[in-house]
């Protein structure tokens, strides 16, 4: 059998096959009833709802950039209890992975080439965003570089524990604020300004974009990345998060 190129082929595939097994069990019981089943028209493989769309895409790299930014905030609490509970290894890590796969990819390539001008171009609420949203991933990037040059060490010294811990806090805050206007406002406007022809064809040059970036899959690359991370960090079992029961009143 052919070997799927992408992820999406394999989606349109799977999508394509599932039909068939259902109409093929299911053409018996038709004929009895209509009489005309062989005449019935066979969906669009394009409106089953299997494949990975670009707006989707964006939200799931999202995700990953959201789970480094639970080890900053982990990592801060940690520095100002116990420095020494902390490799810089794995922070660094975490750092050089949201460098590669958020800042120089996820938001050069992909927010900054395609999706900002398309928003600032057709004006409205969404377009008052994309200038605060760059100049926040300019400083994001400042303090990545600062994360990776402070971790250079095996371990954190005295004199850099509380910077580290503020500046770590400081960029969660503004990504938190900034991933959730992307995702409510500027992913949405963004979407609207293509017609579904016209999205498909994103769809298929984000995934070269990736593939050209990081080889066969980006995504799934950076999800064993950060999943690794957690566990050296103790913060893969996510059980451990969950909350306590309300004070009875």
């Amino acid at each position: 059998m052919e070997s799927f190129k992408t992820r999406r082929d394999f989606l349109r595939a799977s999508a394509v096959l599932g039909t068939g097994l259902v109409l093929s069990s299911c053409a018996g019981s038709n004929t009895k009833t209509t009489g005309n089943a062989a005449n019935s028209p066979t969906p669009d493989e394009n409106e089953m709802g299997g494949e990975v769309t670009a707006t989707e895409d964006l939200m799931r790299e999202h995700g990953i950039l959201r789970r480094a930014l639970l080890i900053y905030s982990a990592t801060a609490i940690r520095l100002r209890g116990n420095p020494s509970s902390i490799a810089p290894d794995a922070l660094q890590k975490t750092a050089k992975l949201f460098k590669t796969f958020g800042e120089e990819y996820h938001e050069k390539k992909l927010e900054e080439a395609y999706i900002f001008p398309a928003v600032k171009k057709v004006g409205g609420e969404a377009a008052t965003y994309p200038d605060i949203l760059i100049a926040q991933h300019n400083r994001g990037r400042e303090i990545t570089d600062y994360i990776i040059s402070v971790t250079q060490g095996t371990k954190f010294g005295a004199n850099n524990t509380e910077p580290m811990a503020k500046a770590l806090e400081a960029f969660v805050l503004m990504y938190r604020n900034h991933a959730a206007r992307e995702d409510t406002i500027i992913f949405p406007a963004w979407k609207q300004t293509m017609t579904g022809k016209q999205l498909d064809e994103m769809n298929d040059k984000f995934e070269d974009i990736e593939h050209e970036q990081f080889g066969e899959d980006g995504f799934e690359d950076a999800l064993k990345q950060i999943s690794a991370i957690e566990g050296t960090l103790g913060l893969a079992d996510i059980a451990q998060f969950t909350a306590p029961p309300p004070p009875k009143r």
